[in-house]
């Protein structure tokens, strides 16, 4: 784990904008029609509107998107009573927290109030504001009788996270170590080591699991909590024993089967552990230092299962496996309140979720392959990308089952794409390609079927429904490869081109591909040698009709990828060259570039050539095609070379082709700024229109400009390269592709070999 000094987290905290969170318009605000929309005298309509009825406030304001992450600083983390000013650090992470899991934008407040009653008269008025409210670092007792007020008072979500998140993730932690230990969860003897609020949340939510009372150990500082006690609070009175043969930690913990630290750290011994039941659960939650490491707890016996707060560590128990997605379920249905059936809805999913196959990004993250359900992964990890669809998606529909919700979701699939769409975990193209992949799946070659990557990608091609996948490479390597990564290769076919098997398979290929290029030099014998080859090999599959579609690039040369392409497959009768393009989702919108891989520096007839395989290619995607032919000069500015070819090629396309949306010369400023250029150049083709298409002079600049999207924009989603102009659907990657990057290739590919059967019926 990486230390954090504190000069580190000062400056981290100062340097630049101060702080960690901001707010950003969502409407434009550029001229003075859109100010008077967006306050006066616009404004008014909203606001008559929602005085009407009062639910509009959901439709014509952020409410339903907003939470108040609240706080009166009396415990903060484990710094105590520091003050609410001196909590706002913690508000405003928390608020960045829901951003980037669960999309949810948030106004941290803190509230210099210590009394209970004056608190809660403050959050009530201000309640308005928003669709729900997370209660944060609130003392015990006094935080159980705020949030029961609030929730009695106020009509929106509420929730003290400090209670409820550790309860809810814990919970799924323990339904799920139980079931690995194959012990009960009405018969296990539980201790837990702590009385504040979220120890007695969390064992109120074991016991709702199914948990006996009279099985429940619980201490405080003065030892364990007997009925016997004078002062007890309200919350310990409901988990005091009336047993008076123990009284420490060590008496307590004899035979337990479930230890819950919510206490100070190193309070566990070795020898507590050993004096526990067979498989022993230890969640030592104490932060920063658990009441046992790690380490200790594991060397003590080897049959414990154990969590801890820390990200460092298996199963760790993090709060934010929950609360991001457990408001936006709520928010999303407008719900009026965050109630029992909801917690354990979550809960359940949580726990279902650790229990399925684990995302490729998870493992990257973690730098594993083999995350599965067991002693050392019983809790998702924070980063699973599928927390906020299945976790929100469960409290939603809790919320409408248990009549909380005030707008019911009928179209679940719909709703969850929508949460993906969120977080840039999914576009709508994307969507789009994998469901019309999906509708007509193809036999896709995969030429390094040895490469961790391309097997990956292979098996979640076949697990999404888009593509039959055959892989090329030795068999016997590959089946070793998939067992180390834990992949499930039913329904995948391995093909080892180099076998004997294969002989005949290549003699033909080698026929057909000498009797094609006879002209080009090629023999027979020449030809043969190629067979073993897998990009000559796989191609010919596709050429041949043994396959449908093919994809390479992880270990090739690409200018070597493309030679053989241009051999084998060759390019369609209606163009005399081939190019590729990326496609870039970003927040302005989905654009195209070409030619980004292919030629290096294409001259007029090229660019010609280019700019029509693009459109086709645009088109291809269910877009309509507007396309600026990219320069550094505008309409005949500069003479230079480089310049004429662009300016040439316009010429050509408009006397060849005029049915296409295209102009240029043009600085790509202009391109891409509408207004600019049609008040500077009114009399261009594009007047009105906003370019989504750049043809760029040269591969240099086209490449450049679309890496330097990718890199300085995490939230812009690339896909390519896309293979335009060949004869067959060959598709290319690039040699730092992800496994995302090779299934959306899978998905266009699949798409191009249905077309082009479609075309040759």
């Amino acid at each position: 784990m990486v230390k954090i000094t504190k000069e580190a987290a000062l400056k981290y905290h100062k340097d630049g904008r101060p702080g960690k969170i901001e707010v950003k318009p969502t409407k434009s605000y550029r001229t003075q029609t859109d100010l008077s929309l967006a306050y006066s005298p616009g404004v008014a309509y909203p606001c008559l509107e929602i005085q009407e009825r009062p639910g509009a406030a959901y439709d014509y304001t952020d409410k339903g998107n907003l939470v108040a992450v609240i706080s009166n600083g009396t415990a903060v983390l484990g710094l105590g009573d520091i003050g609410a000013m001196s909590g706002k650090p913690v508000m405003e992470g928390k608020g960045l927290l829901f951003k980037i899991y669960g999309g949810i934008d948030v106004f941290d407040i803190e509230v210099a109030e210590k009394d209970p009653e004056k608190f809660c008269e403050a959050v009530e008025k201000i309640a308005p504001t928003f669709g729900g409210i997370n209660l944060e670092d609130i003392k015990a007792p006094e935080c159980f009788y705020i949030e029961e007020r609030l929730k009695r008072t106020l009509d929106i979500p509420v929730m003290h996270d400090d209670q409820h998140g550790t309860a809810i993730i814990s919970s799924a932690g323990l339904v799920n170590a139980l079931q690995v230990n194959g012990k009960k969860i009405e018969e296990v003897r539980i201790v837990v080591n702590g009385a504040g609020a979220a120890a007695i949340s969390c064992t109120k939510l074991y016991v709702a699991l199914g948990a006996k009372v009279e099985n429940i150990l619980m201490l405080d500082s003065k030892g364990v909590i007997t009925s016997d006690r004078p002062d007890l609070t309200e919350q310990k009175k409901m988990f005091a024993t009336d047993r008076r043969d123990v009284h420490t930690l060590e008496e307590a913990i004899k035979g337990a089967d479930v230890f819950l630290g919510l206490s100070k750290g190193n309070v566990l011994s070795k020898d507590m552990v050993r004096s526990m039941a067979k498989d022993p659960i230890v969640f030592a939650l104490a932060n920063p230092e658990p009441e046992i490491s790690y380490e200790d707890a594991m060397d003590s016996r080897p049959d414990v299962l154990m969590s801890t707060g820390r990200s460092d560590y298996p199963n760790q128990i993090n709060n934010v496996i929950g609360f991001p997605y457990i408001f936006r379920g709520a928010l999303d249905v407008h719900a009026t309140a965050i109630n029992e059936e909801m917690k354990l809805a979550a809960v359940y999913a949580i726990a279902e979720l650790a229990k399925q196959p684990v995302p490729d990004v998870v493992n990257d993250v973690y730098h594993v392959n083999n995350l599965t359900f067991g002693p050392s992964y019983f809790i998702p990890k924070p980063v699973d990308p599928r927390l906020i669809t299945e976790v929100s998606a469960a409290v939603a529909k809790a919320a409408m089952e248990s009549g909380v919700a005030r707008r019911p979701i009928t179209d679940w699939d719909a709703y969850k794409k929508q949460l993906r769409q969120l977080l840039g975990q999914e576009t709508k193209l994307t969507q789009n390609l994998y469901d019309t992949a999906r509708r007509h799946p193809q036999r896709v070659v995969f030429a390094e079927g040895i490469h961790p990557t391309m097997l990956k990608a292979a098996v979640q091609a076949k697990a999404e429904g888009i593509a039959h996948p055959i892989l090329l490479g030795n068999d016997e390597a590959i089946m070793k490869l998939a067992k180390e990564l834990e992949l499930n290769m039913d329904g995948i076919e391995i093909l080892n081109l180099r076998h004997p098997d294969e002989a005949a398979r290549r003699e033909r290929y080698a026929h057909i591909l000498a009797d094609k290029r006879q002209r080009d030099g090629f023999t027979f014998q020449e030809a043969n040698d190629k067979m073993f080859e897998r990009n000559y090999f796989g191609m010919m599959m596709v050429e041949s009709g043994d396959a449908d579609a093919f994809i390479t690039g992880l270990y090739t040369r690409y200018s070597n990828t493309i030679k053989v392409a241009n051999e084998v497959i060759g390019i369609r009768p209606e163009y005399k060259h081939f190019g590729t393009m990326h496609i870039i989702n970003s927040a302005k919108g989905t654009f195209y570039i070409a030619d980004t891989m292919v030629n290096q520096h294409p001259d007029t007839e090229e660019l010609v050539d280019i700019a029509r395989i693009t459109a086709a290619s645009v088109k291809f995607f269910n877009d309509e095609p507007v396309m600026a032919m990219v320069s550094h000069s505008n309409f005949g500015s500069d003479d230079n070379e480089g310049s004429l070819k662009v300016r040439k090629a316009v010429e050509m396309l408009h006397e060849q082709n005029p049915e296409l949306m295209v102009d240029g010369e043009m600085q790509i400023g202009f391109a891409l700024n509408k207004d600019q250029r049609d008040e500077l150049y009114p009399f261009s083709l594009l007047k009105g229109q906003n370019v989504n298409t750049l043809i760029f002079p040269n591969r240099t600049s086209a490449h450049s400009s679309f890496k330097m999207l990718q890199c300085l924009d995490p939230d812009v989603e690339v896909i390519g390269p896309v293979q335009m102009g060949l004869n067959k659907a060959i598709h290319f990657t690039d040699f730092g592709a992800s496994v995302r990057d090779v299934v959306n290739i899978t998905a266009v590919a699949c798409i191009d070999a249905y077309v082009d059967k479609l075309k040759r019926k």
